[in-house]
């Protein structure tokens, strides 16, 4: 997984470069006025509840966009889990460039975190089921990148990334269309025979016709426990099911438990909680 986020470098940088101008601007104007710029020390990383680390490398490199002579040294890898109190990573050199950095690289650290501690959770509450987790495309613009590696490290699993990897056919479609048939015969005739095509359905009826004209999946949204598991009996395997919509950890169980092969949460992503992580300066050189 690292593999594939560094495969991401310029993207990776670009998000740095945007994040650290937007937020110093023409200049830092309180750590300049405190320090002179050659003040160096060392700065401790510290999880100030239990979390699954993601994005140490994208925290590192926010830091080295800045200064690359930071020194940078993580106690911890993607995927690992840290307890409260726990020391994540240690920062020494120029302490400007250090306080300049922080809250960006914080951000970005965060929110992956955040996702992947949440994802982790969703992932164990059902792992005696054969459903896996999957995200969604409800992520913050710009961002999808750093989001959906955090679901990957968090136990989770990639659904589509965008609108170009995957044909999604979803109510808006299926209306503009006229029918389930004549949307799902319009794309396939259009798209590589390596592209599969996902149905969304509201409804058992519904099931019936995304079968019937030849979806590769079939997305039960917003479906009752009663109608999934009736939907899972219907389709009998012939094409995996993907449960989705107002699913959350209370009921994620339930739902695994009905025999869907996907769940898909928007929450991961859109209604994350930041990890709580502080930087914190040990002491000066």
């Amino acid at each position: 997984m690292k593999e594939d986020l560094m495969a991401q470098k310029i993207t990776l940088q670009k998000l740095i470069g945007m994040a650290l101008s937007e937020d110093i601007g023409s200049g830092d104007i309180t750590t300049s006025g405190v320090l002179t710029g050659r003040e160096r020390g060392f700065a401790k990383v510290l999880a100030k509840s239990e979390t699954v680390v993601a994005g140490i490398d994208v925290f590192r490199e926010t830091f080295f966009y800045l200064d690359s002579g930071i020194g940078f040294t993580a106690y911890a890898e993607d995927g690992s889990r840290v307890e409260r109190g726990e020391a994540i990573a240690e920062l020494h050199g120029n302490l400007m460039s250090i306080l300049m950095a922080e809250r960006a690289a914080l951000n970005f650290f965060q929110r992956m975190c955040g996702i992947a501690t949440e994802t982790r959770q969703f992932a164990e509450a059902i792992k005696e089921y054969k459903a896996k987790i999957i995200h969604t495309r409800k992520t913050v613009p710009g961002l999808r990148v750093l989001d959906t590696y955090a679901v990957r490290v968090g136990g989770g699993y990639c659904h589509r990334f965008g609108l170009f990897d995957g044909a999604l056919i979803k109510e808006n479609h299926i209306e503009a269309a006229g029918s389930i048939a004549v949307a799902v015969a319009n794309v396939r005739r259009r798209i590589p025979i390596t592209v599969k095509i996902e149905v969304e359905v509201e409804n058992l009826r519904q099931v019936v016709d995304a079968l019937a004209a030849g979806a590769d999946l079939i997305m039960l949204d917003n479906m009752s426990i009663k109608e999934m598991r009736e939907a899972v009996t219907l389709v009998a395997g012939r094409v995996p099911l993907e449960a989705s919509g107002n699913v959350n950890l209370a009921n994620v169980k339930e739902v695994a438990a009905t025999g869907v092969d996907y769940i898909s949460s928007g929450a991961l992503t859109h209604s994350v909680v930041a990890a709580d992580i502080s930087l914190r300066l040990e002491c000066r050189d």
